[in-house]
C-alpha cells in the first residue's frame, strides 16, 4: 500500500472515532478523528448558539444569524459587509447579507450610510438579546465547563491550532480550486 492509499477500515485502531474510515490516510490519521470531531462540535456548537438566543427571547435564528448579530455587536463598531464576511471568514458575502436583513426586520440591527460604505450596528433592542444571551451563557455553558486555569489553558491552546488549522483547509481549498 503507498503512503496516500486510504487505509482499510479493518486497520483503523478502535480507539480511532472517524466519520469517513475511507478517507483515512496512513499519512494522518489523526487528521480524519479530528475532522469527525469538528463535525460534531460544529453541530454542537450551532445547537447551542440558537438555543442560547432562542432562551434569550430571539427565536428562529439560525446559527449564522446569532454569530453575525454577535459579530456585529463585537467592540461596539459599525460594520462593513465586506468586514463582517473577512472576520467571520464567510466566502458567499449573499449569505451574510441574508442574515443582516433578517437582523435588521428583527429591530435588533440597523444600517446607516457612511459616504459610500454601508454600516450596520446594534440597536438597543439587539445590544439587550446580546447582553441576556451572555447571562444565559454564563449560566449554562461556562458553568458547566467548570474550567480552571489548566482547562482554559487548554483551551486557549486549541482555539490557537483551530485558527491554523483553518489556515491549511483555506490553502487546501484554494489548491482544490485550481484542480
Amino acid at each position: 500500500m503507498s503512503s496516500t492509499e486510504p487505509v482499510a477500515s479493518a486497520e483503523i485502531a478502535p480507539e480511532r472515532i472517524v466519520s469517513s474510515a475511507h478517507l483515512v490516510s496512513p499519512r494522518s490519521r489523526e487528521l480524519s478523528e479530528f475532522e469527525f470531531g469538528l463535525i460534531v462540535s460544529n453541530n454542537a456548537f450551532s445547537r447551542w448558539v440558537v438555543h442560547c438566543m432562542s432562551a434569550a427571547g430571539l427565536r428562529e435564528l439560525t446559527p449564522l444569524d446569532v454569530l453575525v448579530l454577535h459579530h456585529v455587536h463585537h467592540r461596539a463598531r459599525d460594520k462593513r459587509l465586506s468586514d463582517i464576511c473577512f472576520i467571520m471568514n464567510v466566502e458567499d458575502t449573499h449569505l451574510i447579507n441574508y442574515s443582516l436583513k433578517k437582523l435588521q426586520n428583527l429591530g435588533v440591527v440597523q444600517s446607516s450610510r457612511n459616504g459610500k460604505d454601508v454600516t450596520y450596528a446594534t440597536t438597543d433592542l439587539g445590544r439587550h438579546y446580546v447582553e441576556r444571551y451572555r447571562e444565559i451563557r454564563e449560566s449554562c455553558l461556562i458553568s458547566a465547563l467548570k474550567a480552571d486555569d489548566a482547562l482554559n489553558q487548554q483551551i486557549g491552546e486549541l482555539a490557537r491550532l483551530l485558527r491554523v488549522l483553518s489556515g491549511v483547509y483555506d490553502q487546501a481549498a484554494r489548491a482544490a480550486a485550481s484542480l
